[in-house]
């Protein structure tokens, strides 16, 4: 978080623009004193500001389903975002995992409905420790829900390569991923420069894999979008080059924004983590905001470093955490 603070108070200066920060020490540490990841007002707080900059959170010693349950769900919902955004891209000077794919065959988003689905916590234990016990989950669809991240994701695909795909599960998930399929059609058909189809999510699992160049923008479920964007990181090289927003359009709420990796409290205070998830992050905070050009910049610096060799200990290199911001800045942002 402090090299993606200084980033982001670099391309301020450079690019002209007032960047005014706060900082919040909400997380599993807090949890620990105070028995709750925020204060009680905590949403109150947070909706008075513009953007949310988060940082990976959790501790080894704390319940690992907290954070979502505490935090996270809370921030989502209650502010309406709606959109989690997931840009899957390798950068230059990193070898994917998949040996026979470049750099023109990873470039993709992954829209993930991010407040309704399967994660809408929409459930029940019965009876935990006797014989019949009984444990629920109810997925929730609405057309409203499935509608809006459906525009949103054919408006995204006319700037990009103009196609779409719909990752989904409806032929064992015969009634729920039925309906979202049957509304994003219907959305598709509003939208006939772009090109739609339906890829079920054991044939996309592969095709990430296999020929990852077919995906332009995709737009599928809370739960397969976790999943998905995840293995997205993967072939990139490394979670912790994954950003992503939580994003409310319309902007009536603050968007936040974070790495899609976790806290690794392991290598805490050694300076070694990799901020590029983190920094990357702060760029789309930017470019939600309106600093078209301080994004792009952000992310023109990271290719570069990355395109010169410059990497953290995960990614084979010797570049300790606060060498990768400064490496940014002078790239692009100095």
């Amino acid at each position: 978080m402090p090299a993606g603070l200084k980033v982001l108070q670099a391309a301020a200066q450079k690019y002209g623009f007032g960047l005014e920060t706060e900082v919040f020490p909400w997380g599993a540490g807090y949890y620990k004193e105070h028995g709750d990841f925020m204060p009680e007002n905590g949403l109150e707080i947070l909706k008075a500001f513009d953007g949310i900059y988060f940082g990976a959170v959790g501790l080894s010693d704390v319940d690992d389903t907290l954070p979502a349950m505490l935090y996270t769900f809370k921030v989502r919902t209650s502010f309406k975002q709606y959109i989690n955004y997931r840009p899957v891209k390798l950068l230059p000077g990193m070898d994917s995992p998949l040996r026979y794919k470049s750099h023109k065959d990873i470039d993709f988003v992954v829209l993930r409905e991010n407040n309704e689905g399967e994660f809408v916590q929409n459930g029940k234990i019965l009876h935990a420790d006797e014989p019949f016990g009984l444990a629920t989950d109810t997925s929730v669809f609405t057309r409203a829900g499935i509608e809006r991240i459906a525009h949103y994701a054919f408006k995204l695909a006319q700037k990009r390569r103009k196609k779409v795909t719909n990752v989904t599960k409806s032929n064992t998930l015969i009634n729920t991923l039925a309906y979202w399929d049957k509304v994003i059609a219907e959305v598709a058909d509003q939208y006939p420069e772009v090109s739609y189809d339906k890829m079920y999510v054991d044939n996309a699992s592969a095709s990430f894999v296999l020929r990852p160049e077919v995906f332009d923008v995709i737009i599928t479920t809370n739960m397969i979008g976790d999943i998905l964007s995840d293995l997205g990181g993967a072939i990139m090289g490394s979670l912790g080059l994954g950003p992503s927003g939580n994003i409310n359009p319309e902007k009536e709420f603050p968007s936040m924004f974070e790495p899609i990796h976790g806290s690794a409290p392991y290598i805490a205070g050694q300076n070694t983590a990799n901020p590029v998830g983190q920094i990357w992050s702060g760029a789309l905070m930017l470019e939600h905001l309106g600093e078209d050009e301080a994004a792009q910049a952000i992310v023109s610096g990271i290719e570069a470093i990355t395109g010169k060799g410059i990497f953290t200990v995960d990614l084979g290199g010797t570049a300790r955490t606060d060498e990768i911001a400064d490496a940014i800045i002078a790239q692009t942002l100095s």
